[in-house]
């Protein structure tokens, strides 16, 4: 029986210069499929080797309007690819949401306790499928100016470890150092564009648990039994005082690119800055690092959103999902910092509402895509940005942007000769 091998694309030329110059007879050759992950698990439930639009477009360079490139491949080295017309990494693409053969196998439907037969639809990509689950959400009576506007004044930004930043458009957008466009990778339809930022989640607990105060955080958290993210965030309510709380960092600011740059700079030379440390290491010197680090993340979504609309979007509204936006203060700082309400979802694992909007097209129960988004996906909460602290949001931008600005001057003095 031939193998078969799940991978993500990034890691595929690698995969090919191990297998085919050192496994060729063991391993390359030997392989029946090679399967991103959303298509390995299709197949695994149902049987079929039919791929999704969406693994393929976003991270295999297909064409959803031309197909497969065979110039592309040779040019690569992976021609061995394009044999069997592309058999061992699809022939068959379907879109999101279209039925699976004949839903879940015996074998499938066994391991998971559920009935045979059970419609499983064409995938998506875990972001994809989170934007797909809040960027369709019925607005209407929450005062909200996307109400009265397309789909396409809508940003989702699903932010976890790291951070997607979705956004559609009816025509093809080019945006410099923002993937895509990909037709029909997300919404049926429209073109996706996919802003990124490499560590969001993972930023915050890099920041918060390499500092000295950290163990101290712990301890106090665990007292009261919160989270350490719940407790600094009360911590930093009770040192702001009068003042709005994002003010604490008017002398500290952080560029939060610690591994690179994805999205608009596509740098991943950069390195994080953090500009006005002091000689200070207790809680209250922690809190005021966090929240800047925090304030950095919103500063990097609201650089994505400039160079978007510098192409031709045209943004109004922010759905965020992810593990990130349940941290009040993390969303509060994005509404201030971008200027723009936040639509959070009644269900906060936006991810797998997109699944759910997925399986209900394939079972039939919805006839499209927009129609399931429209009729499952709820407003939770809608925060909205605190106005009058624009002027202050706007000048941490510009020293935002010097900061990289700065960071390239050094290396281009470093690297000089």
């Amino acid at each position: 029986m031939p193998r078969v091998l799940w991978l993500f694309w990034i890691s595929s030329f690698v995969l090919y210069q191990s297998t085919t110059k050192n496994l060729r007879e063991t391993c390359w050759d030997k392989a029946g499929h090679f399967f991103d992950l959303p298509d390995f698990l299709s197949w695994k439930a149902t049987g079929v080797t039919a791929r999704s639009l969406c693994s393929l477009v976003c991270k295999w360079t297909y064409s959803a309007e031309k197909g497969w490139d065979n110039s592309f491949w040779k040019m690569i080295g992976l021609e061995d690819l394009v044999a069997d017309n592309y058999s061992k990494i699809g022939n068959q693409v379907l879109p999101p949401g279209a039925p699976l053969g004949n839903g879940l196998t015996p074998e499938a439907a066994k391991d998971l306790g559920l009935p045979a037969g059970i419609a499983v639809a064409a995938s998506l990509i875990d972001a994809h499928a989170g934007g797909l689950g809040v960027i369709g959400t019925d607005v209407r009576g929450h005062g909200l100016a996307c109400e009265g506007q397309p789909v396409t004044s809508r940003l989702a930004v699903i932010c976890g470890t790291s951070s997607c930043h979705m956004g559609i458009s009816k025509d093809p957008i080019f945006v410099p150092g923002v993937w895509g466009p990909y037709f029909s990778a997300m919404v049926p339809g429209f073109w996706l564009n996919e802003g990124g930022q490499s560590v969001t989640g993972k930023l915050i607990d890099h920041v918060v648990q390499g500092h000295a105060a950290f163990p101290e955080l712990q301890a106090k958290a665990t007292a009261r039994c919160q989270s350490i993210y719940a407790y600094l965030n009360s911590h930093l309510d009770l040192i702001k005082k009068a003042q709005p709380v994002g003010f604490l960092t008017v002398d500290l600011h952080v560029w939060p690119d610690f591994h690179g740059n994805r999205s608009p700079l596509a740098d991943l030379t950069l390195k994080g800055m953090v500009s006005g440390l002091k000689l200070s290491q207790d809680l209250d010197d922690l809190a005021v690092l966090y929240l800047a680090t925090v304030q950095a993340i919103a500063f990097g979504t609201r650089l994505i959103i400039e160079a978007m609309e510098a192409a031709g979007h045209s943004i109004s509204t922010l759905f965020l999902c992810g593990g990130l936006s349940k941290n009040p203060l993390f969303v509060q700082m994005h509404a201030d910092i971008t200027g723009m309400p936040v639509v959070l979802s009644q269900e906060v694992e936006s991810v797998l509402v997109g699944a759910a909007i997925l399986g209900a097209c394939a079972s039939g129960d919805f006839t499209s895509v927009q129609e399931a988004m429209a009729r499952m996906s709820k407003v939770g909460e809608v925060v909205f940005p605190r106005l009058e602290d624009k002027r202050y949001y706007d000048k941490k931008y510009q020293v935002f942007l010097k900061l990289v600005e700065h960071q390239k001057e050094y290396a281009a003095i470093m690297n000089a000769d």
